[in-house]
């Protein structure tokens, strides 16, 4: 079912229609939101001025980036516990 979704970026509302659940689709804009207001307070900390788009593109690449991370991270776990349970299999089959 197609539900819409307001978030604000910039002072400015946006809406979306979203066919996934409500609270999913907004748990994922929070995070760019988030991402926006941060690099908006660096932004204005630094004194620098960037574009509106400009943040929402850094924004993008940032979130992206953490999101290799995490499944580098998550392969290389899921790597390491097979590799165990290969370690322990074998030295259960020496037995």
């Amino acid at each position: 079912m197609e539900q819409l979704l307001t978030i604000e970026l910039f002072g400015q509302p946006y809406t979306f229609k979203t066919d996934s659940d409500l609270t999913k689709a907004k748990e994922v804009a929070d995070i760019l939101v988030r991402e926006v207001k941060r690099i908006e307070s660096q932004q204005k900390k630094a004194g620098t001025g960037i574009t509106k788009n400009a943040m929402l593109i850094l924004a993008a690449l940032n979130i992206a980036a953490e999101n290799i991370e995490l499944n580098k991270k998550q392969t290389d776990f899921i790597e390491n516990v097979s590799q165990r349970a290969d370690s322990i299999m074998k030295l259960m089959e020496e037995r």
